[in-house]
């Protein structure tokens, strides 16, 4: 059996080189040339594409919302 590229998960952060919204991995196509559907929103609206892996990136993480009552600035 082949080894299979390296790349993300099903459920992995991503985003494109480019730039653009924050997408989560649904589907990884092993086919050819490594490709992945990946969905987000667009305002409500529930958006997928198929997108080379050559042309995605893991999304930086967020860091965590500060906590109620806290101006979430460190003194």
């Amino acid at each position: 059996m082949a080894k299979a590229k390296a790349g993300f998960q099903i459920g992995d952060i991503v985003r494109l080189k480019s730039g653009g919204p924050n997408m989560t991995v649904k589907f990884q196509y092993a086919t050819g040339n490594y490709s992945y559907k990946c969905q987000w929103f667009a305002g409500k609206k529930l958006e997928e594409g198929e997108f080379p892996i050559d042309s995605l990136e893991r999304a930086p993480a967020n860091p965590p919302p500060p906590s109620p009552g806290t101006s979430g600035q460190s003194t």
